[in-house]
């Protein structure tokens, strides 16, 4: 049997998937799931996000929910809500301690499975004047995770660049009306660019 392709993550990963019979929500997941069905692609995707996670909150349930079952490719995204919680409850991930722990969770995963590693940057695209002021802590994060996609060669999704761009052209809303969580076209988006790095891996 092959191994399967775990997501992991919070709540623009979860999309409801645990209201969802499928468990895959409907945001991104579930379309690369359906794209990669459409290629002939038979692994099981499972889907692990749970809205509001930090990156404290995976390593709480790293081992039942990522280790338990030996990923052979292993998608990582988080970081807004390390950030998110920053401004509104107080509650302070610095960037060492997020990639302190982040490079804990991987570590674990090489060592149990060895998994293929996709690394999703965190985003905003901001809709008011006070999320402006939230885009200098999330590059710390941002940075981080570029940082370990490259120390453990894995797949690195530039999204925050990407939806950038994206919410210029289309306008911040349009890509996620709250600045965090994707309407249709932003899940659309990132699952072509998950795509995109996923198949760059494997070439």
């Amino acid at each position: 049997m092959t191994a399967p392709l775990l997501f992991i993550g919070d709540s623009i990963t979860d999309a409801g998937r645990r209201d969802d019979p499928d468990g895959l929500g409907s945001g991104y997941v579930r379309l690369v799931a359906a794209s990669l069905a459409a290629r002939g692609d038979r692994r099981t995707v499972l889907n692990r996000g749970i809205g509001g996670d930090r990156i404290g909150d995976l390593r709480d349930r790293w081992e039942a929910d990522v280790l338990a079952h030996a990923p052979g490719t292993l998608s990582v995204y988080v970081g807004i809500n390390d950030t998110w919680r920053r401004f509104d409850s107080g509650l302070v991930t610095t960037t060492a301690d997020f990639e302190s722990a982040y490079r804990g969770l991987l570590e674990e995963a090489r060592v149990a499975s060895a998994p293929r590693l996709v690394l999703v940057e965190p985003f905003l695209t901001p809709v008011t004047p006070e999320q402006e002021g939230w885009l200098d802590d999330l590059a710390g994060k941002r940075e981080a995770v570029a940082t370990l996609a490259s120390e453990f060669g894995a797949a690195f999704v530039p999204l925050h660049r990407i939806l950038t761009v994206a919410a210029l052209h289309h306008g911040p809303a349009a890509i996620a009306a709250d600045g965090v969580h994707p309407t249709p076209l932003g899940a659309e988006l990132i699952a072509e660019a998950w795509e995109a790095a996923e198949g760059a891996l494997s070439s």
